[in-house]
């Protein structure tokens, strides 16, 4: 099974390809080259033809393929002859002629690396620009490359193609692209034994093929051809999976799919799978019906690989039976064309390999002919240099007989320059007055903030105070009555209830006095000498400092500390204890994130049923990084978080005195404004870069 679920894998998933037509298209494309008067119009049928026989003969489409690149080569159209070469390198790898491949596949990729390549007109489509064309030829390319890698079984280069093609597909948004590389991407996983993840991924690729309308690129894409593929896949994985009732859903859909779509290829393989379904359930007589089939199906393809699966079933059929001279029959068929088959395929892997030393040796020259241009230009460039020094020196000795001349005209020069200095020095006056009224104005609005952000802020706690006393005296009162009646059930509840109060007046109380020296503090400037400081060890104890403050608080959370500090940087002159309060708010802020997000994904945790399968992302790890990092005369400090990150519409807030994105009576505001107000006092800068459900970055840059 892992065999035909391989070939399958090669044979089926070509990133760009034409769906099978009705035998009437391929009567009209054949008229259309009797009728075809110029060249560009013929290589525009062959590669209609070629993609018509993609998934019928592999033979007619490699004929077609060639004679496209034969006329694109002769228009000098680059474009379409990459085209052409990855087209070509996909029949020969279903042809197992891997060196031919590779060769097709290289030259189809040094062509369109080149943007030079963009100058070539492609006529196969109006709607995309050339840029767009290339990336698309680039995406088709890495893709079929990685088909060819995954034949020869380098899984690395493989993984390394997809990837690529990936990035290209996202970059035009080619939706239908993407669903084909995650499809390849599930059978990659399915093949690694990890069929939870192969299921997430095939699936992802069902839901791509569904989204992608597929409207630029109609005779690339053969609608619903590959979506029966697809159900192939699934229907395998739930196989292995033992869920016999969803894998034969999966390949019933898939069956009914690829005769809707008249796809031969992914009919055979849904034969395959239910024939190979059926008999791991001991169901031989429904496998030999759908193994005969896939067999007559394979056979109409010339696909020797699922010629031999099919024999194989068969014969572990007739064994189910015990029939084991028709066992032994249809295994020894299978047999003889394995050992073909694998014969063909080691000389080609041979053959491969040395292309591929051919292609290490051509990468080594031309890695000498840069190496050696290099040096030219070096060359050249000193040549130029003492050419350049000889000419600076010329003009020099030149300029050296004008100097006594130009001295006389300075001299007469300085009165005037004296004038224009007392012009200076009065504009200089005048700024100087302008700047002190513009920052008593800026002090003024900064004052008007805050009075505004106090009042806001002191209201809430000072509202609940009142209510609370009024409440407490109308209780008081109310006990009174009580005592008087001897009612010292109901006296008991009342002094609850004053106390009650009492204890909220009292919390609230200190919140307004937490304010209110918030506020003084932000006022007030720093009396500290600023002297020379371990900047590395600061940011160091610090962090270590917050973290088992909040273990104090949250026993059960863990996050993870990253440090990366520049031993270069040595000491600094700052205030230490200043410095050390920005660094406190800024972790504090940060594990006040991470641990909301920690608290949610607990959470969630919590109400996942016993028996769901784990699904990839579901667990998160808390994690601050602190980082130093000396530029020049300047010392930078990150300190960067994974929780929910800082939404972009109040980014620009958050630097304002008592602005604050915490809940409620757990936050001044005052933190972050008075950290920015520390910063700039030593000379420096702090910003802020943040992507919301990501995480956050403070970045404080301090002068050396």
């Amino acid at each position: 099974m892992k065999l035909f679920i391989k070939i399958f894998l090669l044979l089926l998933l070509p990133a760009f390809v034409k769906a099978q037509q009705q035998h009437k298209q391929l009567d009209s494309l054949r008229i259309a080259l009797g009728n075809a008067d110029n060249d560009s119009i013929r290589m525009d049928v062959y590669d209609q033809l070629a993609y018509y026989f993609f998934e019928v003969t592999a033979d007619s489409s490699l004929l077609y393929a060639e004679k496209e690149l034969q006329i694109a080569r002769h228009l000098n159209m680059k474009i379409c002859e990459a085209n052409a070469l990855a087209h070509q390198g996909y029949d020969l790898t279903g042809l197992i002629n891997y060196p031919k491949a590779l060769e097709s596949f290289l030259e189809a990729q040094k062509i369109v690396e080149n943007p030079a390549s963009e100058k070539t007109v492609w006529h196969f489509s109006n709607s995309l620009t050339p840029r767009e064309v290339r990336i698309s030829v680039l995406n088709t390319n890495q893709y079929l490359l990685a088909l060819l890698y995954s034949a020869v079984g380098n899984r690395d280069k493989m993984l390394s193609s997809y990837l690529k093609a990936k990035i290209y597909a996202e970059s035009i948004r080619d939706t239908a692209a993407l669903g084909f590389i995650y499809w390849q991407l599930g059978g990659d996983y399915q093949n690694q034994g990890k069929l939870d993840s192969a299921l997430l991924f095939v699936q992802k690729a069902l839901f791509y093929f569904s989204k992608s309308n597929i409207s630029f690129r109609d005779r690339r894409y053969g609608g619903r051809t590959y979506v029966g593929g697809v159900y192939n896949s699934i229907g395998d994985i739930y196989q292995r999976k033992g869920n016999f009732d969803s894998a034969l859903s999966a390949l019933r859909k898939a069956e009914q799919i690829n005769i809707e779509t008249n796809n031969p290829w992914g009919l055979g393989y849904s034969y395959a799978g239910l024939s190979y379904l059926f008999l791991t359930a001991k169901k031989t007589d429904s496998a030999l019906v759908y193994a005969r089939k896939a067999l007559e199906t394979f056979k109409g393809l010339g696909d020797f690989f699922g010629i031999a699966s099919a024999y194989k079933t068969i014969s572990s059929a007739y064994a189910q039976q015990n029939k084991p001279d028709s066992a032994f029959a249809y295994l020894t068929l299978s047999t003889n064309i394995n050992d073909s088959l694998n014969n063909v395929q080691k000389r080609n892997l041979l053959a491969y390999q040395d292309v591929g030393f051919d292609e290490q040796l051509r990468l080594k020259k031309l890695e000498e002919d840069r190496i050696q241009t290099k040096n030219k230009i070096r060359t050249y460039s000193m040549l130029a240099g003492i050419a350049v020094f000889m000419a600076i020196a010329f003009i020099l000795y030149r300029n050296n007989r004008y100097r006594q001349k130009a001295n006389d005209l300075l001299q007469h020069k300085n009165v005037e320059i004296e004038q224009q200095k007392e012009n200076v020095e009065h504009t200089l006056t005048e700024l100087k007055s302008t700047q002190a009224q513009l920052i008593q104005s800026e002090k003024m609005a900064s004052l008007g903030e805050l009075t505004a952000g106090i009042a806001h802020e002191i209201q809430n706690p000072l509202n609940f105070i009142n209510n609370f006393s009024e409440v407490s005296k109308e209780l008081i009162v109310e006990m009174k009555q009580e005592i008087i009646k001897r009612n010292f059930e109901a006296v008991d509840l009342i002094a609850n209830d004053i106390e009650a109060n009492e204890n909220k007046i009292n919390h609230h109380g200190k919140r307004a006095d937490a304010i209110v020296k918030g506020m003084l503090q932000h006022s007030q400037s720093s009396l500290g000498i600023k002297e020379p400081t371990d900047i590395n060890a600061l940011a160091d104890e610090y962090l270590r400092l917050a973290y088992h403050g909040l273990r104090a608080k949250e026993k059960n959370f863990n996050a993870s500390l990253k440090t990366d500090f520049d031993l270069t940087v040595g000491q600094i002159n700052i205030i230490a204890q200043d410095i050390g309060r920005v660094l406190l708010n800024l972790y504090n802020n940060a594990f006040y994130s991470i641990h909301a997000v920690a608290s949610a994904f607990a959470e969630a945790t919590a109400y996942k049923s016993a028996d769901e399968s784990p699904k990839v992302g579901s667990s998160y790890q808390p994690a601050i990084s602190v980082s130093t990092k000396k530029m020049g005369d300047k010392v930078f400090i990150s300190v960067k978080d994974n929780g929910n990150g800082i939404p972009q519409k109040v980014i620009d807030k958050i630097f304002q005195p008592f602005f604050t994105t915490k809940p409620t009576g757990q936050g001044t505001g005052l933190g972050l404004s008075l950290s920015y107000d520390i910063v700039k006092a030593h000379g420096g800068e702090i910003s802020v870069d943040s992507k919301e459900g990501q995480g956050t970055e403070f970045l404080i840059q301090l002068p050396t």
